[in-house]
């Protein structure tokens, strides 16, 4: 592994460790419904921190290859995010972005105007818009969401496969509790509403 490092953010699926091993070194993650070609480079994270971001996750549109919606995370919005910090090359972080992005892994992609500007919009679709919420250790903290602000979302309940990633990550990276995690994603736009959280206590433990 070698070239620029950067910190990776991930408050979605990819909180889960296997989920994002999928990406990296290729493969189907457990559940998903998709096979995913990998990084040029397939070594696993430098390191990996628990984190909190500011603004809030929101569950929006519909997963191919979970159904039901995906995280998306809004800056701006008021709250926190936990979070999960993965140490990468400037490199993996382009091709798992591409892979995110639905395009081929392999092109590097120019961070400069994110890194100046603290957002850069790549293409109107999903995790196309890359934001960069600060540094940690003095290496750039970046991540990928959606152009839009959450009120603006077409917000989906997600489901049950894809919460449970998240749970999985939630536990590993922050070793919160069921009822904590279930607490957390049961409030967020998109589940609000339709996943409460005793149903997703009893569900995730």
């Amino acid at each position: 592994m070698t070239g620029p490092l950067i910190w990776y953010a991930a408050y979605g699926s990819n909180l889960h460790l296997v989920r994002l091993t999928a990406y990296l070194a290729g493969g189907r993650p457990p559940g998903g419904a998709r096979v995913y070609p990998g990084c040029r480079d397939p070594s696993p994270p430098r390191a990996m921190r628990p984190i909190t971001l500011p603004g809030r996750v929101h569950f929006a549109l519909e997963s191919a290859v979970w159904t039901g919606g995906m995280a998306f995370y809004d800056p701006l919005d008021p709250g926190d995010t936990p979070a999960r910090a993965y140490l990468l090359t400037a490199e993996q972080f382009a091709d798992l972005a591409a892979q995110e992005m639905r395009r081929p892994p392999g092109t590097d992609l120019d961070l400069t105007p994110a890194l100046t500007h603290g957002r850069a919009t790549l293409g109107p679709g999903r995790y196309e818009t890359l934001v960069h919420p600060g540094t940690l250790d003095g290496l750039p903290l970046l991540t990928f969401t959606a152009p839009w602000r959450t009120a603006d979302a077409p917000l989906a309940p997600p489901s049950l496969g894809y919460l449970r990633h998240l749970a999985a990550g939630l536990r590993e990276s922050h070793a919160w509790p069921t009822d904590r995690i279930a607490a957390y994603l049961s409030t967020r736009p998109g589940a609000a509403g339709h996943w409460s959280a005793a149903a997703l206590t009893e569900l995730l433990a």
